[in-house]
């Protein structure tokens, strides 16, 4: 709240919203999500919402958004960083994800992973998923081009390279969240060592 005048504004309220909605996706899925279940996950009046959003998809719309606002650009490395070490940063921080102070990481990857999930049917969320995806990759790709240019890495084609680590990303994920291998995280990451960063980096 304000501390002039004890109201809640419309940047805390939309935190307030999405943070109950992460709850109430949690407990219910979303398949079987109803406002009312978000609702109760906060302390403001459930009018609230409907003030905010009209209605489930139109929320879950703005949720998925939020997501991923969390994601980008929180990769933190020094100005001077080297291409090996923002690489590595950018990998981690996808697979294993920034510190929160309420949901860990994997509890916003599965609500993300469900999202993705139902997006085959679903034009706008695809199109934002796309999007994302597209961030992920090219910010992997523009890491890989900087390397080459500074001969860190050898001349490959880094649309690719940025293409296969963004997908072996997001299966590691997936196996995770849906299949219950905690281990998947940790062995994509070895494998994108052993198998395409150990080949990518020129002989020192």
């Amino acid at each position: 709240m304000s501390e002039s005048d004890g109201k809640v504004t419309s940047k805390d309220t939309r935190e307030v919203i999405m943070e109950a909605t992460f709850r109430a996706l949690s407990k219910h899925g979303y398949k079987d999500l109803r406002m009312r279940d978000i609702g109760e996950e906060m302390e403001l009046t459930r009018q609230v919402i409907h003030y905010h959003f009209d209605g489930k998809y139109d929320l879950m719309s703005s949720f998925l958004e939020y997501i991923i606002e969390q994601y980008e650009g929180s990769v933190e490395v020094e100005a001077d960083a080297d291409p090996r070490t923002e690489l590595d940063a950018r990998i981690d921080q996808c697979l294993f994800g920034p510190e929160f102070d309420e949901f860990t990481h994997w509890d916003r990857m599965r609500v993300y992973h469900e999202l993705f999930a139902h997006a085959q049917n679903d034009d706008q969320h695809r199109a934002t998923l796309n999007e994302h995806y597209d961030q992920i990759r090219g910010s992997i790709v523009e890491v890989v081009e900087e390397g080459i240019e500074e001969g860190v890495f050898r001349d490959v084609d880094a649309n690719l390279v940025g293409q296969l680590i963004t997908d072996v990303i997001h299966v590691g994920r997936e196996r995770r969240i849906s299949l219950g291998h905690d281990d998947a995280p940790e062995e994509a990451r070895r494998a994108i060592d052993e198998y395409v960063l150990d080949t990518l980096y020129v002989d020192d």
